[in-house]
């Protein structure tokens, strides 16, 4: 990961946020974000170059990596809201609402505070393990609502249709054509 562009973003992005950082000192940040998609880190950069005040630092980039997983406030607005509602989601999502769950009925401000807290842990760790993200379907009691999330999940690419077809086996998910067509399949 060790392009010659790449090492220009680091330095130029170093040198906006007011350090200038040798060549081997660019070098040794860009080994600390081996492993992440080169795309991803030249994304995170330029959000540092118009966000970071101060240092540019590794946690920095990694904390703006854009892997798919959706910030603290969006998944709190996604998660389900009984036992009947149906949701495709992501490990941390799934985390961070076993610790905020016993509060929701209680003080739901608590419960707020407790996901985002556990979440944004359990997405640094994630990234700091270079975990790729993992969407995931628990189903509601709803039959409806578990098709509109399945459905949902597939246009959003968080679900394959055939793995989402196997979780709704008795009811026909439509699938959009364009999708079908990626699968190599007839509408």
């Amino acid at each position: 990961m060790q392009s010659a562009s790449l090492l220009e973003a680091v330095a130029v992005t170093a040198e906006l946020c007011g350090r200038t950082f040798s060549e081997p000192a660019a070098r040794m940040f860009l080994s600390d974000l081996s492993g992440y998609p080169e795309g991803q880190v030249i994304g995170a950069l330029a959000r540092c170059r118009k966000e970071v005040r101060g240092v540019l630092t590794v946690a920095d980039v990694i904390q703006r990596l854009e892997d798919g997983r959706p910030g603290a406030d969006e998944a709190w607005a996604m998660l389900p809201r009984s036992e009947s509602e149906s949701i495709v989601w992501t490990d941390e999502m799934s985390a961070a609402f076993g610790i905020a769950a016993s509060l929701m009925d209680e003080d739901k401000t608590a419960a707020r505070m407790a996901f985002r807290e556990a979440y944004k842990r359990a997405v640094d760790e994630s990234r700091e393990q270079r975990k790729p993200v993992n969407w995931t379907a628990s189903l509601g009691h709803d039959p409806r609502g578990r098709e509109q999330a399945l459905k949902r999940a597939v246009e959003l690419g968080r679900l394959s249709a055939p793995h989402a077809l196997s979780l709704m086996p008795e009811a026909a998910i439509e699938i959009p054509h364009e999708v079908l067509l990626a699968l190599g399949r007839q509408a």
